[in-house]
């Protein structure tokens, strides 16, 4: 499953990484200048800031809390369609 997200600084990167770290999934964070683990905030500094990116984590993975975390944070519409209904 992916998640389109705009890391737009280093407190979105922060945030990102405080969110990932509360799920025992995987959660990836794929952008333009590579990937990296949302565990790992060194390696999202690392990735380009003010970018699109796309959150992938694994299909079998229930991720309605993870959503909610998101959203939060990144208003995409994608990703927070049930919070506008």
């Amino acid at each position: 499953m992916t998640f389109n997200i705009r890391i737009k600084n280093a407190y979105d990167a922060q945030n990102l990484n405080k969110i990932a770290e509360k799920y025992p999934f995987d959660i990836w964070v794929h952008g333009k200048s590579g990937y990296a683990d949302a565990k790992s905030l060194l390696g999202l500094m690392l990735l380009t800031i003010e970018q699109d990116v796309k959150l992938v984590v694994d299909d079998d993975i229930d991720v309605e809390l993870f959503k909610k975390d998101i959203c939060q944070y990144f208003a995409d519409e994608e990703i927070c369609d049930d919070k506008k209904k």
